[in-house]
């Protein structure tokens, strides 16, 4: 027969004394949160049976923080990620008791995104929300901070001078890479196809105007074939693609500025050999990958989603504790570059 651990085993795997490994269990005098977590992660090591038990008190002392957080697309993996990093954060952070509650967007519709975000009203203390940029959402938004309630925007900024912070990429700047790359990686000069997926985006119109002055600038032999809206959906992307192909033989470059680049790499697939075209697509899946590994993706523009996600955090955080700030801010992240050679 296995025999269970004791309190006296317990507090020597803590490397703690068994008056302490008592107060700990029964809350008699105020132990250090170090001290509680050590005997916590002890316990859960041992296997002794009290660990939920020490689990509970140690949240039962936190305060707590509820985080609404809204992003589009359930379904995709790139989304799928970032839940996980808020989730992760979520359990490891020590000093609050973090509630998350996920809310997605099916559609671009501004009204749908103003309508989650003002459900949050009185049911959580921050939220933070990936979007389009719309005088809807400003007033949702407008609404929240009356309130009390900051609302800081993710991967594409909206409701500038009202939200509290912006935290993603410098987008003007993702464009102009993706420009650069492409120029600088064409065999010779040809014409390049751009999709976005709404000009509601302000992160998507950013990252065309940095793309649209890279050519213009230094790279003016490159001809850019009209901006395409592709909604961010793989069969609207995957249509659009062959269609450019078809009508531009001499296509040597395209640049999915957003979602929907599943549907771009089926199409080179099916049309073009690999490298024949620079395929440059933001964020790095499972699709990305393999279209890296076999060549027909040039690069993945990544964004770095565990420090956005802890520095955001942070500042969520102190914004609840100590307040709004008066003015509002943006945190820029430098993006992770995937190419088939750095897998």
């Amino acid at each position: 027969m296995v025999r269970r651990p004791t309190i006296a085993d317990l507090a020597n795997a803590a490397g703690v004394s068994v008056a302490t490994v008592d107060r700990v269990l029964n809350g008699r005098m105020k132990v250090r949160e170090e001290t509680v977590r050590k005997v916590h992660d002890a316990a859960r090591q041992v296997g002794y049976h009290g660990a939920n038990m020490i689990r509970q008190r140690m949240l039962a002392d936190r305060p707590e923080v509820r985080i609404g957080v809204v992003l589009p697309k359930p379904r995709h993996a790139f989304y799928q990620d970032v839940v996980k990093v808020f989730e992760d954060f979520a359990q490891a952070s020590g000093g609050h008791s973090i509630q998350l509650q996920f809310k997605f967007t099916e559609s671009t519709d501004p009204q749908e995104l103003a309508r989650v975000l003002t459900g949050f009203r009185g049911r959580v203390d921050a939220v933070a929300a990936t979007g389009i940029d719309h005088h809807e959402v400003t007033a949702a938004v407008t609404d929240l901070r009356d309130a009390d309630i900051p609302v800081f925007s993710l991967l594409s900024d909206f409701a500038q001078g009202v939200r509290e912070s912006y935290f993603g990429m410098n987008n003007l700047k993702v464009g102009r890479l993706a420009a650069w790359s492409i120029a600088k990686m064409a065999d010779k000069p040809g014409k390049i196809g751009l999709f976005i997926g709404s000009s509601r985006y302000h992160g998507h119109v950013l990252r065309e105007t940095g793309f649209r002055s890279y050519l213009r600038d230094a790279a003016p032999d490159f001809s850019l074939i009209d901006t395409q809206i592709n909604l961010e959906t793989r069969q609207l992307t995957h249509e659009a693609t062959i269609d450019l192909m078809e009508r531009n033989p001499d296509l040597v470059g395209l640049y999915c500025a957003g979602g929907g680049m599943e549907g771009a790499i089926s199409a080179v697939r099916q049309m073009r050999r690999p490298e024949e075209v620079i395929l440059i697509v933001n964020e790095f899946t499972p699709e990305s990958r393999a279209a890296l590994q076999d060549g027909y993706v040039t690069m993945a523009i990544g964004t770095p989603l565990r420090l956005l996600v802890e520095d955001l955090m942070v500042l969520i955080l102190m914004t609840v504790e100590k307040g709004m700030a008066e003015t509002p801010g943006q945190k820029f992240l430098q993006p992770h570059i995937w190419t088939p050679e750095t897998i």
